[in-house]
């Protein structure tokens, strides 16, 4: 969104390549975007990846004390989980999935044909590490939209202005998939305290007048001491192509991160009772019939 009211703009303070991983026993490619060594830098994103994958995918696995945010690129996503719930994701679709207290799940390409997602796993507050599961599944077209000449901003979560996403969240997180006609100009009004990236899923933009293209990643950290809100300002610099962007905001959390695989914790006992509780049948058990 933008907003006329002369504002402070915030700064790109660093830019990331996507590290190739490449094919393993669940994926025909993948992809990271943002690592989880040191999780103080990107709270309160703990990790991105970019997959494709045909079979045989992410099948039945455990999560407890986090959420994850997949969205669908091309393909389709077949999931399920151990409360019940089942679908099929396709193209733009996004699942926002509250592991919370401890959920069992499966992401597959459905029908054993091609999916292409993005998954991000979002950290909680320790008040909030063992909230009751939850799934939502986000379709294309109910997302909010916010329109303006040459630029498409699609509300997933949070509030752009007047528009706000679909997604209930545990902690407030801004998420935008902005589309960028050629040689247009936008700014993003945020809150100073907020952390942000912009990763570009296709296409090329620069982004407080860096260059930033597809598969890379650029940060914008919280504004100390500024209590009014900020700018960051994007322009598609190609005179011919659309550039799409993935946008993200979130306050960071402050506390310590202890992550053990699917489990993320505040404390290296928390890891230890998550596996106990696991391994004693805590998070449910996997439907007979896991498929769609």
């Amino acid at each position: 969104m933008t907003d006329h009211t002369p504002q402070t703009a915030r700064r790109v303070d660093r830019v990331r390549d996507r590290i190739a991983i490449g094919p393993n026993a669940q994926s025909d490619d993948r992809m990271i975007i943002i690592t989880p060594n040191r999780p103080a830098l990107t709270d309160p994103f703990l990790i991105m990846g970019e997959e494709k994958f045909s079979r045989p995918g992410f099948d039945w696995h455990p999560h407890r004390g986090m959420e994850t945010v997949t969205l669908v690129l091309d393909g389709l996503l077949e999931h399920g989980d151990s409360k019940g719930n089942a679908g099929l994701l396709e193209p733009g679709d996004v699942q926002w999935m509250t592991a919370g207290h401890g959920i069992i799940h499966r992401e597959v390409a459905a029908r054993h044909e091609y999916a292409h997602i993005i998954q991000l796993w979002l950290n909680l507050p320790a008040a909030r590490k063992l909230t009751p599961s939850r799934y939502q599944d986000l379709r294309a077209d109910n997302h909010a939209v916010h329109t303006r000449p040459g630029v498409t901003a699609q509300v997933i979560s949070g509030h752009d202005g007047t528009v706000t996403g679909p997604a209930r969240n545990h902690w407030p997180v801004l998420g935008l998939l902005l589309t960028l006609d050629p040689k247009i100009a936008y700014q993003q009004v945020l809150p100073a305290d907020e952390r942000a990236f912009a990763y570009v899923v296709s296409g090329r933009t620069t982004i407080d007048g860096r260059p930033v293209r597809t598969g890379q990643i650029a940060w914008s950290d919280p504004v100390a001491g500024l209590d009014e809100p900020t700018t960051l300002d994007f322009s598609n610099p190609d005179a011919e192509q659309p550039v799409k962007i993935l946008l993200f905001s979130g306050r960071p959390i402050g506390e310590p991160v202890v992550a053990a695989g699917p489990f993320v914790m505040n404390t290296r006992a928390e890891i230890e009772q998550a596996h106990r509780a696991f391994r004693n049948g805590a998070f449910g058990t996997i439907p007979r019939n896991g498929s769609y």
